[in-house]
């Protein structure tokens, strides 16, 4: 119960972020932040604009995406980029963002790597390897 909680309220938070920005009420750093995350995925607008939505569970089994877990994925990056943390990351997204001239693909294409570190993590009840997880995101630079 707390999870669905905690979960509906998170996207709770987009839904409203979103309808902020596409009224242009002023909104602090971290709704702007999801905002720019929200206008690079329009496919995601219609299903911020209706509520009825935010209760979907977005099995991949079922070849579904979770518009919620992509779009904290870009934040997550985006965090760990400002940060430099893991050391180097931040090198990688420039060089990266350089050779693909686009700053979304230059994301998508390091969030697989983030997806995969979290995934063995949580299969192997470990904390992330951030040594892997940085040559996962180097080896992007020779693709």
């Amino acid at each position: 119960m707390f999870y669905t909680s905690e979960r509906d309220k998170l996207r709770q938070f987009y839904v409203d972020t979103w309808s902020k920005a596409r009224n242009g009420l002023p909104m602090d750093a971290m709704e702007t932040m999801i905002a720019r995350v929200i206008e690079l995925h329009p496919e995601y607008h219609p299903m911020l604009q209706n509520e009825k939505h935010l209760g979907n569970e977005y099995k991949p089994e079922d070849g579904e995406t979770n518009p919620f877990l992509h779009m904290g994925m870009h934040l997550g990056l985006q965090e760990q980029v400002s940060m430099d943390r893991p050391a180097g990351i931040q090198a990688i997204y420039q060089q990266l963002g350089e050779r693909l001239g686009d700053v979304h693909a230059t994301e998508h294409a390091m969030m697989d790597c983030l997806a995969e570190s979290l995934w063995v993590a949580q299969r192997d009840q470990v904390e992330p390897d951030e040594q892997a997880y940085l040559e996962c995101l180097r080896r992007l630079l020779f693709k």
